[in-house]
């Protein structure tokens, strides 16, 4: 028996199918702003729809009109749709926040993901630039900063001679011109934020972290980071495959 999750984000929608002993073996790739421009893939939903599958499906999603969309294609061929805010969560993972119902499904999925180090901060390099701790195996809360590409975007839009910049991978001095300048400015500018907000988290907890990386700018930047990370970009998919496995 194999499994469907998926994780419906801001930028990328990321469908799933887990094997017998909640393994990835396979990912759909969508790309969120296309996804209300095109039609399913009617063929994958058509391969989806056979014997092999658990009828069941478990999404982590940040927008709500994607989720519904999924959820009725899905319920039309006989599976049961759930998101994750709508299981127990806390059975798996403690929350110490006032309102668990604005934590956003992707840091919970993280989160539970990371579960196994314990003390750990996950940041996220999606369309916002997050930070969450979970400490003693507690999520703690966190930090949410803009996202780097959306940031480029922005400074673009809202000025009338900035280009829209790459960044690249080192930058050895400030600018000379202006694509280097833009380039110092979001390299060594994100690289003094990551840093600076890891060093207070730890301050303020006294406690050593684990620094999990994840996103489209995780390996970019695991160079500029001064504690020892790791990356995984599956992080995401792991809490939600550990979810359905507890829960579901």
């Amino acid at each position: 028996m194999n499994y469907i999750i998926g994780d419906i984000g801001n930028t990328l929608i990321k469908i799933s199918i887990l094997n017998k002993n909640f393994k990835i073996v396979k990912v759909l790739n969508l790309e969120t702003k296309k996804f209300f421009r095109e039609k399913i893939d009617k063929k994958f939903l058509k391969k989806i729809s056979t014997n092999r599958y658990d009828k069941q499906v478990l999404f982590s999603s940040v927008v709500p009109q994607v989720f519904k969309i999924l959820k009725k294609n899905f319920t039309l061929r006989g599976f049961k749709v759930f998101e994750m805010k709508e299981l127990e969560i806390k059975k798996i993972l403690k929350i110490n926040i006032k309102n668990y119902y604005q934590l956003g499904s992707d840091r919970i999925s993280n989160s539970i993901g990371s579960l196994k180090y314990r003390n750990s901060i996950i940041i996220d390099f999606g369309t916002a630039t997050t930070f969450d701790i979970v400490k003693n195996g507690v999520y703690e809360g966190g930090v949410i900063c803009p996202g780097i590409n959306q940031s480029i975007i922005n400074l673009h839009k809202s000025t009338a001679m900035l280009p829209i910049t790459k960044l690249k991978k080192i930058q050895k001095n400030y600018g000379k011109n202006t694509q280097e300048a833009l380039n110092a400015g979001f390299l060594w500018g994100y690289e003094g934020l990551i840093n600076n907000i890891i060093k207070k988290i730890s301050s303020k907890t006294k406690l050593k972290y684990t620094i999990i990386l994840t996103g489209g700018f995780a390996k970019l930047f695991k160079r500029y980071i001064k504690e020892k990370t790791i990356i995984d970009q599956d992080i995401t998919i792991k809490g939600i495959a550990k979810t359905y496995n507890k829960l579901l």
